[in-house]
């Protein structure tokens, strides 16, 4: 029998607090959301002075990131017109991010969920995306 690694409500705390820290040293509060590896919703923290507009941005970056196993940031390039996936940024009811700040989360190779941060620059939202997955993944390693 294969044991899939699962997101818990614990992991999706420790994600929070790294990308917060992180995006407290940059000076952008962020809206942050984790989902499992089905793209629903875990946790979600609005820092003080986050862009109320980013609320749904974030929680869908993550949605696109878990479901479609790859960052948000990998189809803004292949989602314009002409390109191989244009469009895909109306399916799922709208939900499907092309920028920058979705990252999906593997462990050992296997998707156990997404995590979306929204209110700074994309490149921003990326860098504190990936904070609370190395904060996650130290985690794991203390364990």
């Amino acid at each position: 029998m294969i044991t899939v690694p699962k997101l818990t409500l614990e992991d999706a705390k420790i994600i929070l607090e790294g990308a917060e820290r992180k995006a407290r040293e940059i000076g952008v509060p962020m809206d942050i959301a984790v989902v499992d590896d089905g793209g629903n919703l875990l946790a979600f923290h609005r820092m003080d002075g986050a862009k109320i507009t980013s609320i749904d941005i974030a929680i869908n970056k993550a949605f696109t990131a878990a479901g479609a196993r790859k960052a948000t940031h990998e189809y803004a390039e292949i989602a314009q017109p002409g390109g191989p996936a244009f469009g895909i940024h109306v399916s799922n009811h709208g939900r499907f991010m092309i920028f920058g700040g979705g990252l999906p989360i593997f462990v050992d190779g296997h998707i156990v969920g997404g995590v979306g941060c929204s209110s700074g620059t994309p490149e921003q939202d990326r860098v504190v995306a990936q904070a609370g997955i190395d904060a996650f993944l130290a985690s794991l390693k203390r364990d």
